[in-house]
């Protein structure tokens, strides 16, 4: 089989194509044909030494597949030949506590990931696919659109009358946007562009604030809510945002924390902290079983992931480069089959 790897983590250049020799499904394991990747922030984070855990090189990146059952090792009983599956991004993470070889589960950075014709993995490592998504839309779930999930439905579950703050374009906030409307809570964004602005807005956003234009965008946010601030804040930019996140958050409301994508840090005031009243929830994508409800969400209310790009398999570099550009609105897919 073919498959992408990164051989060192010095430039995008160091994604080269190899000929690996074709997986075989073991015992418990089904043998997937990946059909379509979804690339995250994480994917870029590693290659330039932005990734907050231990990186590896060598290994086959991307967390987030598509694909289709080609064959099951002796005892599988959850899966048949035929059957369309998303990888769940936390490979051993069924529920309840995280497990505490989480980092190394890793996809991408301490193990082989997606991008590759074939991979055999754990039939406790995928779940089926929505038969209302093509493999390209299920492709972005795994990672993005269980974040989002993840930073809404708990610990207090967002519902409708509730007001969420999503930030930028991306593919958590995109997700964040459609199934905040999809229970009928208001959605306010951030973006730096007019033209995506006019998308958001399309998307449901009932208002969107320019953070190039107003820098202190959380405070312009609690105004446009009468001053009361919003109930979830889903926090993609790290620490360059986090201030500000403070500035529209409601007493008692919460920051979801997710990203980093910002690389500025002037750090945070304590007491700005503590008197928000706010509660602060680090997000790690989310376990397998809220990837089931994910997946059961999308198919109840006809959500169709946002895709910026569709690329070939030979297109990889040319994915990546698109993503670290900052020109997509929503998610970038490599299709893995012709």
């Amino acid at each position: 089989m073919k498959a992408h790897r990164f051989d060192s983590f010095d430039s995008l250049d160091a994604l080269r194509l190899h000929e690996d020799i074709d997986p075989r499904p073991q015992r418990g394991e089904v043998l997937v044909r990946v059909h379509a990747v979804s690339l995250n922030y994480r994917d870029l984070a590693m290659l330039r030494g932005r990734y907050p855990r231990k990186c590896v090189p060598g290994h086959i990146p991307l967390s987030d597949a598509a694909g289709e059952i080609v064959a099951i090792g002796e005892g599988v009983r959850a899966f048949k030949v035929g059957e369309r599956v998303i990888s769940a991004f936390h490979p051993r993470w069924f529920g309840g506590d995280m497990p505490s070889t989480i980092a190394q589960d890793s996809y991408g950075a301490e193990s082989d990931g997606w991008l590759c014709e074939l991979k055999a993995v754990s039939q406790e490592a995928v779940v089926r696919l929505t038969d209302t998504l093509s493999y390209e839309e299920g492709s972005t779930l795994p990672c993005a659109g269980l974040t989002a999930w993840t930073a809404l439905a708990g610990p207090k579950p967002i519902r409708a009358g509730h007001s969420v703050l999503v930030q930028g374009s991306g593919g958590v906030s995109i997700f964040a946007l459609q199934l905040a409307r999809a229970v009928g809570a208001t959605v306010i964004a951030t973006t730096s562009s007019a033209a995506k602005a006019e998308k958001l807005k399309a998307l449901g956003a009932a208002e969107v604030v320019n953070y190039a234009e107003v820098p202190e965008w959380g405070k312009a946010v609690r105004a446009l809510t009468g001053g009361r601030g919003v109930d979830r804040v889903v926090e993609v930019g790290g620490p360059g945002t986090i201030v500000q996140s403070l500035h529209a958050v409601a007493l008692g409301g919460e920051i979801a924390s997710i990203g980093f994508l910002s690389t500025e840090n002037p750090g945070i005031d304590f007491f700005q902290l503590k008197m928000s009243g706010a509660s602060l929830h680090n997000i790690t994508v989310g376990d397998r079983a809220g990837l089931l409800d994910l997946n059961r969400a999308v198919a109840a209310t006809g959500l169709k992931p946002i895709i910026d790009r569709v690329f070939a398999f030979n297109e990889a570099r040319e994915a990546f480069s698109h993503l670290e550009s900052g020109a997509h609105l929503g998610k970038v897919v490599i299709r893995c089959v012709s």
